[in-house]
Parts: C-alpha cells; structure tokens; sequence
C-alpha cells in the first residue's frame, strides 16, 4: 500500500475541502492506479522544526538572527495541545535542543537555549537528512518545518543525494527562506553581486526544489509581519490533507524510484475537475503532494 499526503489550495493558499474520493486520480509512472484509501480530517501534527544557528550566520546577519527567533515564537504559537515537536538546531552538525513533546515548557526553554552558536558552518544537508530519515519511522501526520538561508558550507552529504534520500523518507519539508528583506537591501546598495547572489539564488531554489519534491511548500517572506501567515498557512495545509492509498500496479521490488501525479478529474468525461466559489466563479487550485517514492527492495 501507498500512502500519499494531498493540500489542494486555492490561489490565496487556502485549502479547498469536501473534495470526494472519487475526484481524485493518481498517475504511478503515468500510469492510473485505483484509490481504495481515503481520508480527511483535522489530525493533531508530528513536526520537527529545523533551525540554522550558525556562527557566522549570526555575526554577518544580525537582521536575520532576529528573524529568525521570530519565525521561531511565531512557529510555537500556532501549536494545539495535542501537537508534538521538537526544535532542531544546526551549524556544523545537528543538535536536538528539544525531542518530540507536547510540554509547551520544554519547547519554551529549548527556544531560550538559541543564544550562542559553537561554529561558522551550517551543513543544512546534513542536519535536514538526519532529520528526515528518524521521522521516516514516525506514524501519522508529519512534518519538517526547516528555518534557513538556504546555504549549506560543508555538509558530508552533496545535494543530489539529499534529494535522493529526503524522496525516500517521504516526510513533507516546508521551508522558510530568510534574510529576504536584507538581501533586497543589500543589492540596492551595491554589497551583493557575484558568487554571493549567485550562493543565495541557488539556495533559494534548493529549497524550493526540497519542499516541492516532498509534498510541501516553500515560503520566502521579507518582513517579519508576514512569519505568522506563513506558518498558519503550513498549519492549515498540513491539518486539512487529503490522505489517500493504493495498491501499486507494478508489483517489482526494483528499488526504484516511483514518480507520481496527483489529479483532480471529473470521473465522467474524465476531464480536469472544475472547482468553483459561492459565488460560481472557477477558482485556480494547487496541488501539493509527494513527487514519489522508492520501491522496496527484494532481499536475496
């Protein structure tokens, strides 16, 4: 059985719900396979919130370490009792300031523990990988909620194998991009160019490219009104999902890579599902799912 996490969103982000089963289709490989599992529902979240704490990152960017303890506040607040978290803190390696709890107490003091970084480098491959592959085991709604510039220095593990390996665990990553409003700064100033735009530009889509092959979404505010939208939207993505199962066609133990399309169609004239307001307007949806899975492999 395949299990597959959907947010279907309109273009304000908001989730769209009451889509029946039987307007969803999924292509394995381009080829349909037939739902048999299909749920909905406000589930309590399993999240692992990923934070870069670098040293130099709070030196060069002291703008963007006030970001970042915000983005921080702003992520807890949006939190039920029900929720687990933990608060993952990296630079040269990654540090769980805070294992899965709903202990609002403990999530507080791991916060206040964000004050001095130990190192420069921040191996954002790393720590996201090591992540992902403990929450592969974890049951049930889940997510890692990764808080970064987007620049890894000198993590052991290269980026076509982060990929790889975050395909694998099927753990949805939603990304916060910040430094957005210095960079912007920055630029207008004539302090970025070059290798450094280039750096940050290539980081921007690593982390567009993580969340979208992952089922998540990625976010790129540039003030820090903008923080609480950003994680309520996350909030409710994850909460109002579609959870839907099928036993794949091809039955290999190959160990490859499954690529999948999640459709929205009128089952009869097996068309694209037209979705409109109260109003009867059309409205423009999204999409958000896995973009596939590793077959298992036989063992010899």
């Amino acid at each position: 059985m395949v299990t597959v996490d959907v947010a279907v969103l309109d273009n304000k982000g908001n989730p769209i719900p009451n889509i029946p089963k039987g307007n969803f289709r999924i292509l394995e490989d381009n080829v349909p396979q037939t739902v048999t599992q299909y749920s909905v529902g406000d589930a309590p979240l399993t999240i692992a919130l990923v934070v870069e704490f670098s040293n130099r990152f709070q030196s060069f960017w002291s703008e963007g370490w006030y970001e970042t303890l915000v983005a921080v506040q702003s992520f807890t607040q949006t939190l039920r009792p029900d929720d687990y978290v933990a608060i993952i803190a990296y630079d040269l390696r990654p540090e769980i300031l805070c294992d899965f709890t709903d202990d609002q107490g403990k999530i507080a003091e791991a916060i206040r523990r964000l004050q001095i970084p130990g190192f420069s480098e921040s191996n954002m491959f790393d720590a996201l990988t090591d992540t992902a592959d403990r929450m592969s085991k974890i049951e049930g709604r889940k997510a890692i909620v990764l808080i970064t510039s987007g620049i890894d220095t000198l993590s052991r593990i290269t980026y076509d194998k982060t990929r790889k390996m975050l395909q694998e665990a099927a753990v949805p990553i939603y990304t916060i991009g910040i430094l957005q409003l210095t960079r912007a700064i920055m630029e207008a100033q004539g302090m970025l160019g070059g290798a450094r735009d280039i750096t940050f530009l290539q980081g921007d889509n690593e982390l567009r490219t993580f969340a979208k092959e992952t089922g998540g979404q990625s976010y790129f505010p540039r003030f820090l009104e903008e923080m609480p939208g950003a994680f309520m939207a996350i909030n409710q993505a994850l909460r109002r999902q579609y959870t839907l199962g099928y036993s794949p066609t091809n039955r290999a133990k190959d160990g490859k890579f499954r690529k999948l399309t999640v459709q929205l169609i009128n089952p009869q004239s097996n068309e694209a599902l037209r979705v409109v307001d109260d109003k009867g307007k059309p409205i423009k949806y999204t999409i958000i799912a896995k973009a596939g899975y590793t077959a298992p492999r036989a063992v010899e």
